[in-house]
């Protein structure tokens, strides 16, 4: 796989990123200030329809006290719904002695007083004189009177004795089997018979409660989240009503700005206190921002189809360009007969007709430096052959020379018809590849001369197996200067031993084989032998095994050669790889032995 920074090298890579810059700024900005211009409208409108919803329930609840205050009015004026009575302005007598309102039985005034409005839920009246209490509940309710919160009510109004009290939201606990959450009204009937005193003559109190569930419409329509707070607060910032757990509410309410919260405030005239909401921006604001989403989802579909569209029309301007680079890469690698297709007449066809002129020309250029460089590489064989005949010719007349001093018999007659027939196969300079018998017929010749210079203390055995046939040919003078390093570097160094030549078929190649029971090599010494061979340029002691395997590579080409293994103190095996042919390119016409 490429490296980003490879792929960032191709010019079609450049233009696509490019190309797709220069699609997405123009989106980017667009939907940026599209997003935003939508945000900022959408926030406006929100803020300001909340304010007009909380304005307009500030309006109802204004409106809910003063309808309250008005039903807590008639123990003085006795109208109510086309109602009107006379009576006599003397509430004592009337409270006291004649236990009514208005020349109405408290316990039937107290029942008009609940049934004037549906939130009502139960009324009483306590009197002054004796604590007397009357009251009325519907839906057959039952009063605990012991647990009714006299007391905290009436405090509640002692300091304004005329005005109207309301008392926070709290639990009917005082009606059985009841956990509704009520606000209850109160008002003192003042006696306004005789001389006016500085302390009003209050003749009973009047109590009812209204159902906190009176706010639920509001709330409906403010369609208030979990985390939303709502507050009715009077003059003291006290709560007489919230979406919150009254208990649990701090006084004084923070009503200090809060980025998380949009807080929204409207007085409420008749309490002298106001109705505080506190909004969630993250409630609010859901809706846009799932209009926002959409939008981006909107943004992200659109990029994937501009990097789509800037891929595709750079492939398809790549196209061409690769396939000349891959035509290239084919005639790279020695294929001359390769022909680019000349589909159009722009650049591209032009570029292709010149790289097809250019294959033509290469191909003309190397037909004419074929013939030199061949000539040249068969000067470089002979060079090396060269170098192998005085190696072993000089060898060969020293051994005569010694067996001459010594002695004089037939074993002299024979090792010079043996150097006879070795200088006829070496000195003719017109073959390289020989049949496998006649370089076998030579390596015998060799060996034996070394027979008698080392007293047959060295034996040479051949194995060849049944699927060579000896008149396939291999390379000239290649066993020999093995046969010879192995008696120099493993048996002369034993005292004696066996040289054996295997040869056999490997997957198509003919595998020669050459084994010595000789010293052997530790694994350094192996080491560096196959590095030197494997290093064209590495100088050598090896000179006979160095030689022949570049001479194998030189003529066969990779993939032959020799390679060595050895084991110290066991032996050593030389391999040598050949392409197996099946003749001789020329002729091989030879005198045998």
């Amino acid at each position: 796989m490429k490296s980003w920074g490879q792929r960032w090298n191709s010019v079609f890579v450049k233009f696509s990123a490019a190309f797709i810059l220069v699609g997405f700024i123009p989106l980017f900005a667009l939907s940026y200030f599209s997003v935003q211009t939508f945000t900022g409208h959408v926030e406006r409108y929100t803020n300001d329809n909340l304010r007009q919803m909380v304005l307009y329930i500030s309006y109802n609840l204004n409106s809910a006290f003063n309808n309250y205050n008005e039903i807590s009015m008639l123990m003085y004026t006795g109208r109510y719904d086309g109602l009107q009575d006379s009576f006599s302005d003397n509430q004592t007598r009337n409270v006291n002695e004649l236990q009514q309102i208005n020349s109405v039985p408290i316990d039937a005034f107290l029942k008009m007083i609940m049934y004037s409005d549906r939130y009502i839920t139960s009324a009483y009246f306590v009197r002054t004189k004796d604590s007397k209490l009357y009251y009325q509940t519907k839906e057959n309710k039952v009063i605990i009177p012991d647990k009714l919160p006299i007391e905290d009510w009436l405090s509640t109004m002692k300091d304004d004795p005329t005005g109207l009290m309301i008392y926070p939201t709290h639990e009917d606990y005082y009606i059985f089997n009841s956990q509704d959450n009520v606000i209850t009204i109160g008002r003192n009937l003042i006696d306004t018979s005789g001389t006016l005193t500085r302390e009003p003559k209050i003749v009973g109190t009047l109590f009812f409660d209204v159902d906190a569930k009176i706010a639920d419409q509001f709330l409906r329509e403010l369609n208030l989240g979990e985390k939303d707070e709502l507050y009715v607060l009077d003059d003291k910032e006290r709560p007489y009503f919230s979406n919150q757990e009254l208990a649990a509410i701090q006084i004084p309410i923070s009503s200090e700005n809060d980025h998380r919260k949009l807080i929204l405030s409207e007085e409420i005239p008749f309490i002298k206190g106001r109705l505080l909401v506190k909004f969630e921006n993250e409630e609010i604001y859901k809706q846009l921002g799932t209009t926002s989403s959409a939008v981006y989802i909107a943004i992200g579909i659109c990029s994937l189809v501009l990097i789509f569209m800037g891929t595709w029309f750079s492939r398809r301007l790549a196209a061409p360009i690769r396939g000349l680079i891959k035509q290239m890469a084919k005639v790279e690698s020695g294929n001359l007969e390769i022909q680019v297709e000349v589909k159009s007449n722009d650049e591209m066809g032009r570029l292709a007709h010149g790289f097809n002129r250019m294959v033509d020309r290469l191909q003309a250029f190397i037909n004419e430096a074929y013939v030199a460089e061949i000539k040249h590489k068969q000067t470089e064989l002979n060079a090396l052959k060269s170098q192998i005949r005085p190696h072993y010719l000089y060898n060969t007349l020293e051994v005569i020379r010694m067996n001459a001093v010594h002695s004089d018999a037939d074993e002299v007659a024979d090792m010079i018809l043996s150097l006879s027939n070795q200088l006829k196969y070496v000195i003719d300079y017109g073959e390289d590849w020989v049949t496998i018998q006649r370089e076998l017929e030579h390596l015998k010749d060799y060996f034996y001369i070394i027979q008698v210079r080392f007293e047959n203390r060295f034996e040479l055995r051949c194995e060849i197996s049944e699927e060579v046939n000896r008149e396939w040919p291999i390379l000239k003078l290649s066993l020999q200067p093995i046969v010879e390093n192995a008696i120099q570097h493993g048996l002369r160094l034993k005292g004696k031993g066996i040289v054996k030549i295997s040869i056999e078929l490997w997957e198509n190649k003919l595998a020669v084989t050459v084994y010595d029971d000789g010293v052997g090599m530790d694994k350094t010494e192996l080491d560096r032998l196959n590095a030197m061979l494997g290093d064209a340029a590495a100088p050598s002691k090896n000179v006979g095994v160095k030689n022949v395997h570049e001479r194998i590579k030189s003529v066969c080409g990779e993939g032959y050669g020799v390679s060595v293994s050895s084991r110290k103190h066991v032996g050593t095996s030389v391999l040598m790889l050949f392409p197996v042919k099946e003749e001789l390119t020329h002729d091989t016409t030879h005198s045998g032995r």
